[in-house]
This record gives structure tokens, sequence and C-alpha cells, in this order.
């Protein structure tokens, strides 16, 4: 007689807590930002992090995700990471965010790398990269508005 083998049950899960007409639009990088300074930790002159804020359709916020915690110099950012959490929420958008502790805002080589990656990555799933942010305590980078997208 054959026994069946235990299985781990996969669970998804995503409870949004707004209706949708609650949700804030994002219609600029300013608008991103002054919403990813809301959720940022006290630590953005101290260690790089990596935000991810997720969208629906009509580039509403339908929530936002810490994608990793680094270093002083950098932190690891996970595309897989990105698309499960972006199909978890079943986003249709997204804005990559990470910070430069240093202060400097122009994006390095990885960085320009990571954004080309994680947008090319979205096209076979539907899901637009719409920006990717580099944020200082004083000031941010935007690769949509420096047309690097």
């Amino acid at each position: 007689m054959q026994t069946t083998p235990n299985l781990s049950e996969i669970s998804i899960n995503y409870q949004p807590r707004l209706k949708h007409s609650e949700l804030p639009k994002i219609s600029s990088s300013a608008e991103s930002v002054k919403h990813l300074r809301g959720i940022w930790s006290d630590r953005i002159n101290y260690c790089e992090e990596a935000y991810l804020l997720l969208l629906n359709r009509a580039n509403k916020v339908l929530g936002y995700c810490l994608l990793s915690t680094g270093g002083t110099s950098g932190t690891v950012v996970d595309i897989k990471v990105i698309y499960q959490t972006a199909l978890k929420s079943n986003a249709h958008n997204l804005i990559l965010a990470h910070n430069h502790p240093s202060g400097n805002t122009k994006p390095s080589e990885q960085d320009i790398r990571l954004t080309k990656e994680v947008k090319e990555a979205g096209k076979l799933l539907g899901i637009v990269l719409l920006d990717h942010i580099i944020l200082t305590e004083e000031g941010y980078f935007s690769f949509s508005d420096e047309g690097q997208l």
C-alpha cells in the first residue's frame, strides 16, 4: 500500500486594510517619496534598506514591503521576492526604492543593473516598474524622472 507523503500547504495571504476609494494615488515621484519617507526606518543615514510600493492599475497604493536591510554601502534585493510580493498582492505596478546612507543620490552601476533586471522580469507577468527611487535624508533620485527607466 502506497502512502501519501506529508506535504506542506502553501498559503498566499494579502489582507487590505482600506477600501479602494481610500487608497492613496501616486502620480509623481514626489508623491512616492512622501509616502516612502512615512514608512522608512530611522536608519536612513545608517544602513541601506530597500522597500517596494505595490500599486493597482489606477496607481493607488495597495501596500508596501521591506525587501531587505543591508550594511552601510549596500543591500541585496532579490528579484524573485519582488515578484512574489507583487503577485501575492495582485499588484499591476511597482515602485522600487532604496536609500544611500552616504547622502549621494547618484545611482551606482549595481542600481542601474537592478533597475533594468526588475523592469525586464515584470514584462512577462504584465507588472510594470514605474520607478526606482534612491532616497537620502535630504533628497532623492528618480529613474523615471531622469528618463532612465
